[in-house]
């Protein structure tokens, strides 16, 4: 098992609390670490997906062949692992979530869609925000303030 960490900052606007939402998709290109091909390719992961592993060696959310040596290799989310971001410690990089690796490496990461953020004022929920242009803005009418996501970055590191 080797364990790979997805951490984030960024820069909130009146937002108390960034975090996927329960059904989030993780969108990911990954390494084969056998050979060593990058896939082109962005792959998505979500928790909610369970695919049986090759020669019955267990349950994963996502399996990838590499095209360039045929190896199979597979990723876990490690539930617990999902946090919340805050914003008091949101400029600086924190763990967001926990991938279960075998056989491959995440490499690139991409945020999309499915986010949820509370406004720090009002406590409103914003929902299914779009972070594919790495940054939102939004307007909180009971608050009466603008409120956004900006310079949002990732990386991903090795953690076992």
């Amino acid at each position: 098992m080797v364990l790979f960490t997805l951490c984030v900052k960024c820069n909130l606007e009146e937002i108390k609390i960034l975090q996927p939402s329960s059904d989030f998709t993780w969108t990911i290109k990954v390494k084969c670490s056998g050979c060593g091909e990058e896939s082109p390719n962005w792959h998505t992961v979500d928790a909610q997906s369970s695919y049986e592993g090759k020669g019955g060696k267990g349950k994963f959310n996502f399996i990838y062949k590499c095209k360039f040596c045929s190896r199979e290799n597979s990723l876990d989310i490690v539930g617990s692992s999902i946090k919340k971001i805050n914003s008091d410690e949101c400029m600086d990089f924190k763990p967001l979530v926990t991938f279960d690796c075998r056989g491959l490496v995440p490499v690139d990461f991409t945020p999309g869609k499915g986010w949820i953020a509370e406004a720090a004022e009002s406590g409103r929920q914003f929902k299914d925000i779009d972070l594919s242009e790495k940054e939102w803005v939004d307007y909180d009418e009971r608050s009466q303030q603008s409120v956004g996501i900006y310079e949002f970055e990732s990386k991903i590191v090795h953690s076992k």
